[in-house]
């Protein structure tokens, strides 16, 4: 039995990491694959603890996302409808199956398992071999200010529809401190490389990065990002209203900037559409519409960051 290669570390949140975690499987296969997950969007919802973040990493691996960009693919939604039937307000909308792979992780939780294990059970149910870790165990909730105050992560994204200007986001923890679990520090201290996903930078990645902290300092693995900003424009979703709260604009270089504002010197080099002036830079098409392209994105970008190690 061959010995398997020192990991490859993906830090995801939304699309843009799920996506490239999916081509980093088909690159380095399932045993050399870790994904650390954005847990800051959880919510707890009808009676279930719903991590938006991580599923949709887990779905992704299991080829079956939604063809719509999250949730499962084919999934009913009978419980919201009969919900709203019966006068609920019904602002979050879960599929039947999401709805029941929730319920599941709040049962297995309370039964004693750490968010982390219950994901892996759930995985293990779908055939999810590659590792996918909540970046803690610890309730950490995302929230953001705007000109009306602070609100709830998920309240402003999908209840407001994310109406109001962007301010400043914060972390909130519960009476215990958010901090990495001993799989993430495993991952990490033998990771090969760790390539920070096209994930929105704000919202998604940094909440990774508070709480694993000085844990990224001098990393043996080299790190590199990976820019979400193809021709000059987000893919998907708000990246672009929170970039401009922290002063940055949509390009390779705002989101390296952002980066080295919130943890200085986290990377090595990163992978972008447009050149980015003072750092190791491997310009490359970043869009991954396919499976060909996801893979293709992966591969480059796993080589380019093993030039940069030591």
């Amino acid at each position: 039995m061959g010995v398997s290669e020192p990991p490859v570390v993906v830090l995801a949140g939304g699309t843009g990491g799920a996506k490239l975690a999916r081509g980093m499987l088909d690159v380095v296969g399932p045993d050399e694959l870790v994904v650390i997950a954005n847990t800051g969007d959880d919510i707890d919802v009808y009676g279930a603890h719903v991590s938006p973040d991580p599923d949709l990493v887990s779905f992704w691996l299991a080829d079956d996302i939604d063809e719509r960009g999250w949730g499962i693919a084919g999934d009913t939604f009978e419980v919201m409808d009969a919900l709203r039937e019966l006068g609920a307000d019904v602002w979050f909308n879960l599929g039947d199956r999401d709805l029941a792979w929730c319920l599941r992780r709040r049962e297995m939780e309370q039964d004693g398992l750490r968010p982390t294990e219950a994901l892996a059970r759930l995985n293990e149910t779908i055939g999810v071999r590659a590792r996918v870790l909540p970046m803690c165990d610890e309730p950490l909730r995302t929230r953001v200010r705007t000109d009306a105050g602070w609100r709830d992560f998920q309240r402003f994204m999908i209840r407001e529809r994310a109406e109001d200007t962007v301010r400043e986001v914060a972390f909130r923890a519960n009476d215990d401190a958010a901090v990495p679990t001993p799989e993430v520090l495993a991952a990490l201290a033998a990771a090969r490389a760790v390539i920070v996903g096209p994930s929105n930078p704000v919202i998604s990645i940094w909440p990774i990065l508070h709480v694993l902290g000085d844990t990224l300092t001098g990393l043996a693995a080299p790190v590199v990002c990976v820019s979400p900003v193809v021709g000059g424009e987000i893919v998907k979703g708000p990246t672009a209203a929170f970039m401009a709260a922290y002063g940055q604009p949509v390009s390779a270089a705002g989101v390296a900037a952002f980066y080295e504002t919130v943890q200085p010197s986290l990377l090595d080099g990163i992978v972008a559409d447009e050149p980015v002036a003072g750092m190791a830079t491997l310009q490359i098409d970043t869009a991954m519409p396919d499976g060909a392209t996801r893979a293709r994105v992966a591969e480059q970008t796993l080589a380019f960051a093993e030039t940069l190690a030591g």
